[in-house]
């Protein structure tokens, strides 16, 4: 795993690096240049996505049972993109990391944590799909059709398949399945407290039909997406690129699908910037523009990432040095 994972970041450098050099780093860097207020105000309004899915994510783990804060969930929420945007990991290390956090919170339980993230990535996933739709939606009604939006709808059909299966395999058992190898693995190997996902599959379906929670959070997801468009907004028009906001929406929906497609390289570098290049060809935006958009909003994601890393580690002393002990702890691989 940590062989593909720096390969696949070798390779997202060198992409990287190819397009500054292909498309002129000068021109790139004064654009950036340009838009330097828009840097400030960007980091600032990413509270409110930050916000949004926070509430989202709670709503998802607290059914029936209000244990953690709001303030508990940003924390997380922070983690969760700090560890997926900085570290040199595929973008689901900030999940698993901070899982076992709200785990160890307030007792809330290997079981409900897990399930709750679960959920949580899945209705993101989803949100994200349907933004995606909307925004190719709203592509097709101010561009003539051509290879490149024919193409980005292939796309959008693949992502809606995947989409469903990964909904659909959790309703279907595949949880179920992979909860059983766990639990058969653990006790050929003898790890300890395996046993507390027994149920895990049973905990995921139950939070899905709680539907008022898992609707409402589905709706702050899509919220959250939505939210991204004032970024692009405001960063093209501090450029001197100034965009409607339905351009805008177009834009930020196609681009943050391709940071997804790159889930696999660490930071999605390289494959982010593409997809800018690629959408905003199509509103006259030169190459230079859609690198320098994306440069700019990793500056915004490096702003609350560094921070964010540092309150994991606070974390990861307070929540679990200060957490009650059980009977049972999850025993890690390689441990004795």
């Amino acid at each position: 795993m940590r062989q593909l994972t720096f390969i696949a970041g070798a390779f997202g450098i060198g992409l990287t690096i190819w397009m500054l050099g292909r498309f002129g780093l000068h021109d790139i860097l004064r654009l950036i240049a340009a838009g330097g207020w828009s840097i400030p105000a960007i980091i600032v309004f990413h509270a409110s996505q930050v916000c949004v899915s926070a509430q989202a994510w709670r709503l998802l783990a607290q059914c029936g049972r209000p244990r953690l804060s709001f303030t508990d969930f940003f924390a997380l929420r922070c983690a969760r993109e700090g560890i997926n945007n900085l570290l040199p990991v595929a973008q689901v290390g900030g999940e698993v990391i901070t899982t076992r956090l709200m785990a160890r919170r307030e007792k809330l339980g290997i079981k409900r944590a897990a399930a709750a993230t679960i959920c949580d990535l899945t209705i993101e996933l989803l949100s994200q799909v349907t933004f995606t739709l909307v925004g190719l939606g709203v592509l097709f009604c101010l561009v003539n059709r051509s290879h490149v939006t024919d193409e980005l709808m292939e796309s959008a059909g693949a992502a809606v398949a995947l989409g469903a299966v990964f909904f659909g395999s959790q309703y279907l058992g595949a949880i179920s399945l992979v909860e059983k190898l766990l639990v058969r693995i653990a006790a050929h190997l003898g790890w300890d407290g395996v046993d507390d996902i027994r149920g895990l599959h049973g905990e995921i379906i139950a939070l899905y039909r709680t539907h008022e929670n898992a609707f409402r959070a589905g709706g702050l997801q899509l919220l959250g997406w939505s939210l991204g468009t004032f970024e692009v907004f405001l960063v093209l028009t501090a450029m001197g690129h100034p965009l409607s906001l339905a351009d805008s929406f177009v834009i930020e929906s196609v681009g943050q699908a391709a940071k997804s497609a790159g889930f696999a390289v660490p930071g999605a570098l390289g494959v982010s910037e593409g997809g800018y290049i690629i959408i905003g060809g199509l509103f006259g935006l030169s190459p230079q523009v859609g690198i320098a958009l994306s440069l700019i909003k990793r500056l915004r994601e490096i702003a609350w990432g560094l921070p964010s890393l540092v309150a994991w580690q606070v974390m990861e002393i307070r929540w679990i040095r200060d957490a009650p002990t059980t009977g049972r702890e999850m025993h890690q691989p390689g441990q004795s």
